[in-house]
């Protein structure tokens, strides 16, 4: 049975992505992140090893490449960075669809190299990351902060096709999705086709 003798104690939850004992106005583990993401080029230099010589001099050469660890973590760094173009209006659609492809993926394929549960760990804790050390990240924590901005994100997009693509996304997301899978570019060869399709029937 209850004691209610003892007084009742509630604490404040802090919103998600903020650490407790933090101010509830700072920014969110996952803002911070973005934030990173989106700086993280003015402190690396560009890939000069012989792994990233070898992979894109020697297209044609079968020989195994030798990858540092290093290397391996920029990798990872690179596509994390993906991410923080999703906020960006001018990303293509089909580049922000490829990426939420890639963030929400099975969860059995998490804990596969170069997944995005593995890029956050990778990204977060390695001393040889191009970031500041944010530490291993929730990952279902870092999916939920992009699935409640992700709407937002995609209709800054959509807002800049004409009012056609818009609805057959709307209405027909798969079969929209099936045609960009097998051509990225299909949305923008299509709007071509109907522009100078219109220019001629005017």
């Amino acid at each position: 049975m209850l004691d209610h003798s003892i007084p009742f104690e509630t604490h404040p939850v802090p919103p998600i992505g903020v650490f407790p004992g933090t101010d509830p106005a700072e920014h969110s583990v996952f803002q911070t992140l973005l934030e990173r993401l989106q700086s993280g080029d003015a402190h690396i230099a560009p890939l000069d090893t012989a792994a990233a010589k070898a992979l894109f001099d020697g297209a044609n050469d079968t020989s195994p490449i030798e990858w540092s660890e290093e290397d391996i973590v920029l990798l990872h760094w690179r596509l994390l960075k993906e991410v923080h173009r999703l906020a960006d209006p001018e990303t293509p659609l089909e580049e922000k669809l490829d990426t939420l492809r890639w963030v929400f993926t099975e969860r059995d394929k998490d804990r596969e190299p170069f997944s995005f549960v593995s890029c956050l760990r990778v990204v977060g804790c390695s001393p040889l990351s191009p970031l500041p050390y944010c530490g291993l990240l929730d990952a279902e924590e870092v999916r939920d902060r992009i699935r409640c901005t992700v709407g937002r994100w995609l209709h800054q997009t959509l807002a800049r096709y004409p009012a056609w693509v818009r609805e057959a996304i709307v209405d027909h997301p798969d079969w929209v999705e099936a045609r960009l899978a097998r051509d990225p570019q299909w949305i923008n060869a299509e709007i071509r086709r109907i522009a100078v399709e219109g220019d001629l029937f005017a």
